[in-house]
């Protein structure tokens, strides 16, 4: 996936969740939304690219851990 804007990462970290049990996804919605609102001010383009990257890691070890 290529991921490049924070809107694209927040439309990905929203289709991840739907690969996850019922139970959790409600919870990962609302992480997801706090961290875009969180972010939404940040100025530099080097941090923004920063975040991303690691939210697309963290959303790859959350899918991997429920899907063992």
């Amino acid at each position: 996936m290529n991921v490049q804007t924070p809107v694209q990462l927040y439309r990905h970290l929203l289709r991840c969740v739907k690969k996850l049990p019922k139970e959790s996804q409600d919870y990962y919605k609302n992480y997801a939304r706090q961290g875009f609102n969180s972010h939404a001010d940040e100025p530099d383009n080097e941090r923004i690219k920063q975040i991303i990257q690691r939210a697309l890691e963290d959303a790859d070890w959350i899918v991997k851990k429920y899907t063992k």
